[in-house]
């Protein structure tokens, strides 16, 4: 086996170790949902794992492990302290109901084991843009910025909503101000750019041998339209709160864009 492989080989080691230990505190608590928090260490850990362990640490494979951590921490934190106290996600709820009996361990493979191979897979560009040693380029250029106007775009969002959230007057409305008037979920949004960007610095440094990481920003703008984002947090929100369906009407689920008009059903 080669050295690269084996290196690829311990960031899938430490993504199933963290999900197996996440997996078993999640017994203890009874919430599932403890596997949101820990989702992007286990992404860039893969990353902080291929950095240590390759024979040369470069420039890029430092900016990369520095974005991506930057990314991680700042998502890690906000989702831990949006949900302290409130039990389980009812979203996990809903699996758990769905898999009786013997949900506890029925999740460490549906939800655990999955996210702990979904996540090395995500972390794919960090494996050839670490290991290239080009000088950076206009494409590293292009990824930092995009990268970081990811993480900015979403920590803003994120901010933008908990805000609107404290306020008592705005229990039961729809959020629609500020970067959510353009886009229905700007967190996702900047998600996907930060790793369409980090995947821009795997083919700055490693060229055509390094596009086929592309699986990763490919993955996670799926999973975040179609899977566990857009998909699964608008699937009844139209009957549980109806003012929903005219901001949907309206507003870009995923890229920003003008606000559309909006006609009443009896106009």
């Amino acid at each position: 086996m080669s050295g690269v492989a084996e290196v690829a080989l311990a960031g899938l080691a430490w993504t199933v170790s963290l999900a197996l230990l996440t997996w078993v505190v999640s017994l203890v608590r009874h919430d599932a949902s403890l596997v949101d928090r820990m989702w992007p260490v286990f992404i860039v850990g893969a990353g902080l794992v291929y950095f240590a362990l390759l024979p040369v640490q470069t420039v890029r494979g430092l900016w990369m492990a520095v974005l991506g951590a930057a990314w991680a921490v700042r998502l890690c934190l906000y989702i831990t302290w949006r949900n302290w106290g409130h039990g389980e996600d009812r979203r996990y709820q809903a699996i758990r109901a769905r898999n009786q009996p013997n949900f506890g361990f029925r999740s460490l493979y549906l939800v655990f084991a999955l996210q702990a191979v979904l996540a090395w897979i995500v972390s794919a560009p960090f494996l050839p843009g670490m290991l290239a040693a080009r000088p950076l380029g206009v494409l590293d250029v292009l990824g930092v910025a995009l990268a970081l106007f990811g993480i900015f775009f979403e920590a803003i969002g994120d901010a933008q909503m908990a805000r609107f959230r404290s306020d008592p007057k705005n229990a039961g409305q729809v959020m629609g101000r500020g970067l959510w008037r353009y886009t229905r979920h700007p967190n996702y949004f900047g998600e996907a750019c930060v790793w369409w960007g980090i995947w821009l610095m795997a083919v700055g440094g490693a060229g055509w041998s390094g596009a086929w990481s592309v699986v990763s920003p490919l993955l996670m703008t799926w999973l975040l339209l179609k899977v566990s984002g857009v998909r699964m947090l608008e699937a009844d929100i139209g009957e549980r709160r109806p003012a929903y369906r005219e901001y949907i009407a309206r507003t870009n689920a995923l890229v920003p864009g003008p606000v559309r008009r909006w006609h009443y059903p009896d106009q």
